[in-house]
């Protein structure tokens, strides 16, 4: 890293390309007034959580099928319907096949499925297979592929024989079929192909794997028979071998990464309004998501597109453990999405109270399925999915969002005092509704403390201003209380962009939220990531394309945040009341390291020149260096992927003392990270 004296007071000078220069201007200089800021570093200072900041998944905006799983094939199994989307069939993103005089048909048949849970499967019938006869898939907008990289095939089949009058009969044909998978370019360029031979009557999974010749972001997948006769097929698949921590059936390396850049302390999943559904029938069932692929249970998303459970339970489980976050799953509380228009009916639905004993035991048996031996019912179903080790679950959310009403305190009564009984080890966290303030928000709040529910989860997406004024929130909240988890936020800017004047009103609300550590033990941005160009749902803080990844100025401060987080909150004094409004900060104390990290989030115009003093004997034990990171620049702009310059953290080694100047500039987020000496 570039090191830096800090003799003057230093501001960040990105238009000129330097990193700092050594004083502002001498007319802003002479109207700014220089203000004491004391940080107590001989106190003890007050404990707060070591799991503060974490994230939110939720497939919505295409984010897991489509974005974080890495399957590549979109509609591998046949269950697409207009239930997922009024335009899709079971054929949808399948197109028929015939290369030179090739003749046949294909059809839709449910009998003898794969898997009960996997119903339908395609048929494909020649007569003249020509130059091969079969189907092309062209993924999630096109199937990006990279020259010399595995990609690895699979699909169910089984062979259909046929008399010489064409029709179906139940015996298999004696000669085998051969197939041809490959990659092919939009114009029927071959990229990479392999054979394949079919002979079984029964199901069963064939493997191939292939490597392109070179790189294209829009390549579409193809099966071709190559002899008269007929196959069924089912679970059509195509992953990069190249998957994070190379996990099959894993996630996509590079917005995998980006995530675990951030060191997360959880990670909440599976979503919000996802988990309950719309409607009973399509609450999200997490019994239903592990398990051997082709024997999930795909469902429609409630974001109006389909959900394969490809990413399940033991996927979300496993990031956990890969990047060091403690899962926290959301269950429903055995009631609907208020919101809902199933079919079945509109508005909040409740599971029949005759259900109830078998719901229960389901999340009792999640409990075990993450925790439980080996010898266990459950436990055994982990480690035969290749984990033996428990997943060492400690959070468990009851709920989301829902509407305060009879039905629902009467279900998650009975599911919390379960989840006691049987797990005093487990917290559970419950929910007060969707917004800061209102009925089911005051109702929530009284529920809760009538049972003693030790963390509630708390939503707000509201406008920049509203943080800023929202800034002492938590001073007041009841210690002895229930505690808060803040799992969907958001500061929502004109026309609902990412500006770097959102995730300032976010980083100074963060302030607050380590403050009151002590009271608010997570806290998680909403949502976490959206494909370009398939959104249902703005602003985002990770968008995607299916080559590229642009994490917005927001993710930048979630992850500043994160990454320089602690376990004790140290108190900061200013010597002026004028800043109140446009600077706040915060100190932390991190036991693992010794260090001492400085937040200072300016939000107004001007730059804030300040004399840091650090107070105490404790203050001679940080070495002389520390390091400064400061994200700053116009507060309307965004980083998008029409913008060369993305706004970004600059870091630079700074001189410091037990007393030292600093001058924030304006519209800016500077973290001071103080080491101590060995």
């Amino acid at each position: 890293m570039k090191k830096t004296p800090l003799i003057q007071p230093v501001i960040l000078a990105i238009a000129t390309g330097a990193l700092f220069h050594a004083a502002p201007p001498a007319a802003a200089a002479a109207a700014a007034q220089t203000h004491t800021l004391t940080v107590r570093a001989d106190a003890p200072g007050k404990p707060i959580s070591p799991d503060l900041f974490g994230i939110f998944f939720e497939d919505i905006n295409y984010s897991a099928d489509g974005g974080l799983y890495a399957e590549l094939i979109q509609n591998r199994s046949f269950q697409y319907s207009p239930l997922d989307n009024p335009e899709w069939t079971a054929f949808s993103f399948w197109d028929l096949i015939k290369r030179g005089k090739a003749s046949g048909g294909w059809a839709l048949e449910a009998a003898a499925p794969l898997h009960p849970d996997n119903p339908h499967y395609l048929v494909l019938e020649t007569t003249n297979p020509g130059d091969g006869f079969g189907v092309s898939n062209p993924g999630f907008d096109g199937i990006a592929v990279k020259a010399g990289e595995t990609y690895d095939v699979s699909f169910f089949a089984r062979q259909l024989y046929m008399d010489r009058r064409w029709a179906r009969r139940d015996r298999i044909d004696t000669k085998p079929m051969p197939v041809t998978v490959r990659l092919e370019t939009k114009d029927g360029e071959v990229l990479c192909e392999a054979p394949l031979q079919i002979e079984t009557a029964g199901w069963k999974r064939f493997t191939a794997t292939l490597v392109p010749a070179r790189t294209d972001d829009n390549a579409r997948f193809i099966l071709l028979m190559k002899a008269a006769g007929g196959l069924a097929l089912d679970e059509i698949s195509l992953f990069p071998r190249n998957t994070f921590r190379n996990h099959p059936n894993g996630l996509r390396a590079d917005l995998a990464q980006i995530i675990a850049d951030m060191h997360p302390k959880f990670i909440r999943f599976p979503g919000g309004c996802l988990a309950h559904g719309n409607g009973l029938v399509n609450m999200y069932r997490w019994k239903d998501t592990i398990g051997p692929i082709e024997q999930r249970r795909g469902q429609p998303n409630i974001w109006r597109y389909h959900q394969s459970a490809g990413i399940g339970y033991f996927e979300y489980f496993q990031f956990c453990e890969d990047i060091g976050a403690k899962p926290l799953p959301i269950l429903p509380a055995a009631v609907s999405c208020q919101n809902s228009d199933h079919q079945g009916g509109t508005g909040q639905q409740c599971i029949p109270m005759e259900d109830m004993p078998a719901y229960i035991q389901e999340v009792l048996d999640l409990i075990e399925w993450a925790n439980g031996p080996v010898t266990s019912t459950w436990g055994a179903k982990r480690a035969a999915a290749g984990h033996p080790a428990p997943f060492n679950l400690e959070y468990i959310g009851i709920g989301n969002e829902d509407a305060i009403t009879p039905g629902f305190k009467e279900r998650f009564k009975m599911i919390l005092e379960a989840v006691r009984q049987k797990h005093p080890e487990i917290t559970v966290i419950g929910t007060v509704g969707p917004s800061p303030a209102g009925r089911d928000f005051d109702e929530g709040w009284k529920f809760a403390r009538e049972l003693r529910v030790p963390i509630v989860d708390e939503h707000y997406y509201e406008p920049p201003r509203w943080f800023l004024d929202n800034f002492h929130r938590y001073d007041g909240y009841d210690r002895a209380g229930p505690h808060v988890y803040i799992g969907e936020y958001a500061a929502h800017d004109a026309g609902r962009k990412s500006t770097l004047r959102s995730a300032l009103a976010e980083a100074a609300y963060m302030t607050q939220l380590e403050r009151n550590g002590d009271v608010v033990r997570l806290a998680s941005y909403a949502p976490l990531l959206a494909k370009i160009g398939r959104t249902q749902w703005t602003p985002d803080l990770i968008y995607f394309t299916n080559t590229k990844v642009y994490p917005t100025i927001n993710y930048h401060v979630q992850k500043l945040f994160a990454t320089n987080s602690g376990d004790t909150y140290l108190e900061t004094d200013i010597n002026d009341s004028a800043t109140a409004g446009t600077l706040a900060t915060s100190a932390v104390r991190d036991s693992k390291t010794g260090d001492l990290i400085l937040k200072l989030v300016n939000t107004g115009t001007a730059a804030q020149p300040l004399t840091i003093k650090l107070a105490g004997a404790n203050a001679k034990s940080f070495a002389p260096e520390a390091a400064l990171t400061v994200l700053t620049g116009d507060p309307a702009a965004e980083n998008t992927p029409a913008n060369p310059a993305p706004i970004l953290p600059r870091t630079v080694q700074i001189q410091i003392a037990e007393t030292f100047p600093y001058e924030a500039p304006p519209n800016s987020l500077t973290v001071i990270r103080l080491r101590t000496t060995p």
